[in-house]
Parts: C-alpha cells; structure tokens; sequence
C-alpha cells in the first residue's frame, strides 16, 4: 500500500512539475509576442519584394516571380528592396536559388546595385562600417555574404579575486550586437561580387554597419584581445532578445538543462 501512495505521488509531481514548465514557457513564449508586437509598432513596417514561388539559381527575374510582404522597418529599410526597385532587377539573374515568400535583397541579384559607387554608397546615414577580423568558424564557415545579417558575440577573460591577494582569468562570452548588416567580406561587397565568386571563404574580414558607439566598443573587444564570432540569422529574421546573460562556466552548469527542454519543446511545436 505504502509503495503504491508513493507511485501516485511521484506521478502527481511529475505531472504538477510538467505543468508548471508548460505554463512557465507558454508565458515567456507570450512575452516574447508582445515584445514583437510593441516593437512593430514602435518601428513601423515597410512593404518589400519578395519571391512569389521557389526560383532556382540563375533564374532570370520576371514580374510572375515577385510579390511583395509587409514586414518591420528596422534592420531592412534600405536593405531590401522595394516595389520600386523591381524594375531594375527584371531581366537580371539571380545568383543562388530561393523559396517562395523569402525577401529579395540585392545580394541576390548578380553584380548588385549597379547604382552606388564604392561602399560608402551602401553604408546609411548616422552609420559607420568597421572591419573585424573573423574567418573559418568565426564566421560560420566562411558562409557569412554581404547583405547577410548577423549577431555578433564576444569572448573575453576578465581578472577576478582569487585566494589571498590572487587575482585568476574567468572566461566570460556575451551577444554584443544583434541583427547586424554585413558589408562585406574580405574585399567583396554585393555590387562586386558574382555568381562565380559570391559567398567564398577566402577572407579573414568582414565589414558590419554599425552606429559610432557599437563601432567602438568593437575595435575596443579586438584591442584587449577578445574573441569575436557571428552567428547567421535567417533572411527574413529580424528578431531582437531582449535580455541575453553572460555566460560563463556557473551559468552553463545552471541552465543547460533548461535550455535543452525549452529547445526540444520548440522543435516539437514547429513540426
């Protein structure tokens, strides 16, 4: 009897315990869409190009393959293009394949803007382009293309007080920036690249816009010899996190398993 009280009772916390996660995530997940709503609202949206069916690379563009989407103004006005712009890319190719409803940039067009003259023509007022250094896995393999958007991460060793008058190294990595354009890689922007050379690996640099500030405080990160590596969103992911920790060794041991029960439940939920 008392074996079978103490099977129901496990099972009840087990389900109390599943429930209160569920609840827990659901009212992040809720959080999270209005975050996304209030900086809709706050930013305004734009209505861009878009691809209206799956176009393989090489295609040459016409009208039948283009829509349009209304999507949130920063981190694309001036980036992707807009009806407007869609008589200047008919008749041209395009350099990769592409799925129906994905945003149209110029980096998908072979020889991009042919309006502009030099980067500085591509970078936007009260922005700055700086270089970092990032090549192999740093900048997912050499993958990262102008026109991309990325996130940018810094690994840095910090002193802190040790036994006695001792002071040790502790590693500490945080997201620095999110949702930043990159330029260019190595010495190819999007108006020079082509479908023969577009996206190569071949280069130890890559150019972000960014504001005075944020431009500083990366030329100070590669100063002190911190490690700087991008992440690549998708295409149309103009998503910001609003609170991202530092993370160092404490912080992995906490919350990995957390982390991994929250990923699982959010790959269950998008198939």
């Amino acid at each position: 009897m008392k074996q079978k009280v103490t099977l129901i009772v496990a099972i009840l916390a087990g389900l109390l315990a599943a429930v209160l996660t569920r609840t827990y995530l659901a009212s992040k997940d809720a959080e999270l869409e209005r975050m996304k709503r209030e900086f809709r609202e706050r930013h305004g949206v734009i209505e861009v190009l878009c691809y209206a069916e799956d176009v393989p690379g090489g295609t040459k563009l016409e009208m039948k393959h283009l829509g349009t989407r209304k999507v949130p103004a920063s981190g694309l006005r001036g980036q992707a293009l807009s009806k407007q712009n869609a008589d200047e890319i008919i008749g041209r190719k395009i350099i990769s394949g592409h799925n129906n409803g994905e945003l149209v940039f110029w980096s998908d067009i072979e020889g991009g803007n042919p309006t502009g003259n030099g980067l500085a023509t591509d970078i936007r007022k009260k922005m700055r382009a700086v270089s970092i250094n990032a090549t192999g896995a740093a900048a997912v393999s050499g993958m990262v293309k102008p026109n991309d958007h990325v996130d940018v991460i810094g690994t840095f060793s910090f002193p802190k007080p040790g036994d006695g008058d001792k002071q040790v190294q502790e590693l500490v990595t945080c997201t620095m920036l999110q949702n930043v354009l990159v330029l260019a890689t190595g010495k190819d922007t999007a108006k020079t690249t082509s479908a023969y050379n577009f996206g190569g690996s071949n280069y130890s640099t890559v150019t972000l816009e960014v504001t005075p500030r944020e431009a500083e405080m990366l030329v100070f990160c590669e100063q002190i010899k911190g490690r700087l590596a991008l992440t690549l969103r998708n295409r149309n992911d103009t998503s910001y996190e609003k609170e991202l920790p530092q993370v160092d060794f404490e912080k992995i041991r906490s919350e990995i398993e957390e982390l991994n029960m929250k990923r699982q439940m959010e790959i269950g939920g998008a198939r």
